[in-house]
């Protein structure tokens, strides 16, 4: 017969459910913390202690016994967040009167840096689709606005036509929150519209949608469909990990690379912290390091 299951394993559950119940967590990120708080009770219950009891120097020490066994910082960190949460928690429901993991540290993560293509492999993608047709004319001009906009996916597939400005050389997107922001239009982005909306949306269009980006059965592109077309056209091209998203970042990067001001990259990208722009002055500074040390004598 099985021993009973400890009175910390109830409260876990009850903060659980509360996670998916009242906060709406994922159940992926539900079964995570489930695992992180089960790990740490058993660990603690190892050695004497108990989770709901534990304190501060407890919990330290089984932050250093994870940095021993060789975890990740990242799952450290979870681990760590799946405490705080939890004895929050307890603080809130009158279980405890401290919270022993307030102070709790977490180990720091080194910030990945996004993917960039290099406008080499930017211009071979931007060939790969075939405008002899409208389906490879749209994709053309679709790719062409991505890179000279910096917009994200769902504002690309989202354009409506009285959103474009060309004939002043802009368009107006509506980001996050549906923020409007104004953005440049390149020449050449500019061109390739003007052709599909000469050539392909007119034998693309079914009824009277104003989108500007049709699908073969005259609706408003989707996300997905794009995405589909952007990884195909990429594989004819030869060029790996591309996305919507890695074109954004190419373009912020090739911007500042060409000398741009990281306050006008920030007003492009629809930023409204700057710090989320910074990390572009970082793979600049990366790639500049990288060029360095290939091609100077002495490096």
């Amino acid at each position: 017969m099985s021993s009973p299951a400890p009175p910390w394993r109830r409260l876990v559950e009850r903060y659980l459910d509360h996670l998916a119940a009242e906060r709406g967590l994922a159940g992926n990120t539900v079964a995570a913390y489930r695992r992180d708080l089960v790990a740490l009770g058993e660990a603690l219950a190892a050695e004497g202690r108990d989770l709901v009891s534990a304190g501060p120097t407890d919990l330290a020490a089984q932050v250093r016994r994870m940095r021993r066994a060789g975890l990740s910082p990242r799952t450290i960190s979870r681990a760590v967040s799946a405490a705080r949460g939890f004895y929050a928690h307890l603080v809130a429901e009158g279980e405890r009167a401290d919270d022993p993991a307030a102070d709790l540290a977490t180990p720091k993560l080194l910030q990945r840096l996004p993917t960039v293509l290099s406008e080499a492999q930017v211009e071979a993608l931007l060939q790969a689709p075939d405008p002899a047709t409208e389906l490879g004319l749209r994709d053309r001009a679709m790719i062409e606005l991505l890179y000279a906009t910096g917009l994200r996916v769902s504002e690309l597939v989202s354009l409506r036509l009285p959103q474009l400005r060309l004939d002043q050389g802009f368009l107006l997107a509506f980001g996050k929150g549906s923020k409007e922001r104004v953005v440049p239009v390149g020449e050449s982005a500019e061109g390739w519209l003007g052709r599909y909306f000469r050539e392909a949306r007119p034998e693309l269009e079914r009824g009277r949608s104003d989108a500007v980006f049709l699908s073969r059965l005259g609706r408003a592109m989707t996300r997905q469909g794009f995405w589909d077309n952007l990884r195909r056209h990429a594989r004819a091209a030869g060029v790996k990990k591309v996305s919507p998203h890695v074109l954004r970042h190419s373009f912020a990067t090739h911007l500042l690379e060409h000398g741009a001001d990281l306050r006008a990259v920030q007003e492009m990208l629809g930023h409204a912290d700057i710090s989320t722009t910074q990390i572009y002055t970082h793979i600049h500074q990366q790639r500049l390091k990288s060029l360095y040390e290939r091609f100077h004598p002495r490096a």
